[in-house]
């Protein structure tokens, strides 16, 4: 008698040894990565990463702190630091890429500028000499959840009507 391979056979779809081997592998490589990734997550690590750039020019130094890399709904620094040994004789004003605050939820500047314009690409935000030596600005804000692309800017000081030096950076959002 031979055997039979009806449709009844209860055998019919029973995996071989090499698929169940090729199965299990790949569940390890899928549970590792998984693992890897929480663990990513957990750590901090696609979270806000901030970088500092600095540019330095007739005795004055331009500082922005900004967010290399962000995602939607983070708190995200943005800060601007000038120092001038000896102080500032007057006012000071800031020039920074219009669009670049476009993906942001504003909470506002601290201090608030004197005065505030905008001018074709720019938005320039005057201040008051300040007492010492360093002028700090800090924007107390977090990317907008519908912004889905970063933003390069250029931020410049200007003393006097004359731009004394400026520096770029860029903004990634990353999902």
């Amino acid at each position: 008698m031979s055997p039979r391979t009806d449709s009844t056979d209860t055998l019919s779809d029973v995996r071989t040894v090499d698929q169940n081997r090729r199965g299990r592998v790949v569940r390890r490589i899928t549970v590792a990565l998984l693992a890897l990734f929480v663990l990513a997550g957990g750590t901090g690590l696609f979270g806000v990463r901030s970088r500092t750039s600095t540019s330095s020019a007739d005795g004055y130094t331009l500082s922005v702190t900004h967010a290399w890399i962000s995602r939607a709904g983070l708190d995200t620094p943005w800060r601007v630091t000038v120092y001038h040994q000896g102080g500032f004789d007057g006012p000071v004003t800031l020039a920074t890429t219009l669009d670049y605050f476009d993906i942001f939820e504003s909470q506002g500047f601290t201090p608030e500028a004197d005065s505030e314009t905008t001018g074709g690409r720019y938005v320039y935000q005057d201040y008051s000499a300040p007492p010492g030596d360093t002028l700090t600005v800090d924007f107390d804000a977090y990317v907008q959840p519908g912004a889905q692309r970063g933003k390069q800017a250029r931020t410049a000081l200007i003393i006097g009507g004359q731009e004394i030096t400026a520096v770029d950076y860029r903004t990634r959002l990353v999902p």
